[in-house]
């Protein structure tokens, strides 16, 4: 039974872990740019959820759609201040404008907000029960649930919309999309709204039972990465995939010798997967 309990933690913690990679790889997939500010939406959605929960009494659960249409305009506005600019630039380029945006969100957070860890110890989700001799926690229960869902409806969007099928096409081939009359510069800052949006979720039902700190978004970013990367790059369902195979590994690892070496084989198992397919599970050579 405990094995059963530590696959099923795993893989509750895996769905957030795979929203947040579903994110990541639409946005690489669609400008082949990696946002290493990602977590930072998180974070932001994090304590908009916060602030409206201590000034206004709304449950995360109420308040987290509201942070994901905020973060998908702010998404948006990211892409035409700062990433249109670097579009044609080299990889580097791209790389210190995201990174800076990274230490930027976060250096404002800690300017506004301090370090101090902040929590929402009471929710509509609050509790445990038991089932078939398994614990659950309800927040991360409904977290998970809703991770899923937002996972889904993401994997709908791209796939059996007309706005997803232009995603797809600017995907492949940017110039050849222009000359069938998709406007690129639209379908990039949608990308962007969305994934912010999409990463937003996560955020918001993190923050009925995750510290809120200005760090928050980059703890769950990071092994995010390692799931894109193991999934492919570019790869939405590889992101999935990715996300539930590290969420397992790293509560397993954590779970079977000590907290502080989870993310060890989290790393271990990218070295693995690098060596054996660089392209990734799903990706493509």
């Amino acid at each position: 039974m405990i094995y059963g309990q530590v696959l099923v933690d795993g893989l509750i913690v895996g769905l957030i872990f795979a929203l947040v990679a579903m994110g990541l790889s639409l946005i690489y997939g669609v400008m082949n740019i990696v946002n290493f500010a990602h977590g930072e939406f998180m974070m932001l959605a994090m304590y908009f959820c916060f602030f409206l929960w201590i000034l206004a009494g709304i449950d995360p659960l109420l308040s987290t759609p509201i942070a994901a249409v905020l973060m998908y305009f702010v998404g948006v506005a990211v892409y035409r201040v700062l990433i249109r600019q670097v579009l044609q630039a080299t990889m580097v380029a791209q790389i210190f404008a995201t990174f800076g945006l990274l230490l930027f969100m976060q250096a404002s957070a800690h300017f506004l907000w301090k370090s101090d860890a902040r929590t929402i110890p009471q929710s509509w989700v609050s509790g445990q029960f038991q089932l078939g001799g398994l614990f659950f926690n309800g927040p991360e229960v409904v977290a998970g649930a809703g991770a899923l869902m937002t996972a889904a409806a993401l994997y709908w969007f791209i796939h059996r919309t007309e706005t997803g099928l232009a995603l797809q096409a600017v995907a492949e081939d940017a110039q050849a999309a222009r000359l069938m009359g998709i406007d690129s510069d639209r379908v990039f800052g949608i990308a962007w709204g969305v994934s912010c949006a999409a990463v937003a979720i996560g955020g918001g039902l993190l923050s009925t039972y995750y510290a809120i700190t200005p760090l928050s978004g980059a703890r769950w970013a990071l092994p995010a990465f390692v799931a894109v990367a193991i999934g492919g790059f570019g790869s939405i369902s590889g992101a999935f995939l990715g996300g539930l195979i590290i969420g397992v590994v790293q509560t397993a690892g954590g779970f079977f010798t000590s907290p502080n070496y989870k993310h060890l084989f989290v790393f271990a198992l990218y070295l693995l997967v690098v060596f054996w397919r660089p392209y990734g599970l799903l990706g493509r050579r």
